[in-house]
Parts: structure tokens; sequence; C-alpha cells
């Protein structure tokens, strides 16, 4: 990976442009200007171009950014139905 080049992150699926590598005594992290935080190269894959979407949210319209918000407010909603189904032994 080098700067330029797209990476995708598999923990959360986020994908940036690589922007640094650094090679430290700890590893290898590579800096992805999504959320300008450097990332451990091993949990990182190649992502293409197009896997790539960077739009601040003040560029997106007020309908966008409200249709996102409902958009969350499903999905919190249903991780609380899914938390609710677990019984307080954890079983």
């Amino acid at each position: 990976m080098q700067p330029g080049d797209f990476a995708k992150y598999r923990n959360t699926g986020t994908v940036g442009k690589v922007m640094e590598v650094v090679d430290r005594p700890d590893g290898r992290w590579v800096l992805l200007d999504t959320y300008n935080l450097y990332y451990e190269a091993s949990y990182l894959e190649p992502a293409s171009e197009s896997d790539y979407k960077v739009r601040k949210l003040e560029e997106a319209s007020l309908e966008e950014q409200l249709e996102k918000m409902e958009q969350l407010k499903e999905q919190l909603a249903e991780a609380e139905r899914n938390i609710s189904r677990i019984t307080p032994s954890g079983t």
C-alpha cells in the first residue's frame, strides 16, 4: 500500500485514500483520509476508487441529511430489538 491507493478497514468497512504509510517497531500504520486516522496495515485490504465516497455532511442537502438520520434511527431501533432478546443471565 502506498499514498494514493484506496484501502478498506475490514472491521467497519471504512474506505479511504491512503495519505501516508509509517513503519514503526509496533507495525506498519496507514493514514486514511476518511477520518484522518491511522490504521494498522494488517487490518486493511485494497479497495477500488468506486468504493471510495467522500462527501462532507455540509455538501448534502437537508433532505439527504434527514434521510440519513432516519436510516440511522431505524438501524438503532433494530439493534435495540436484537439486544432485548438477550436474557439478564446472558444466555
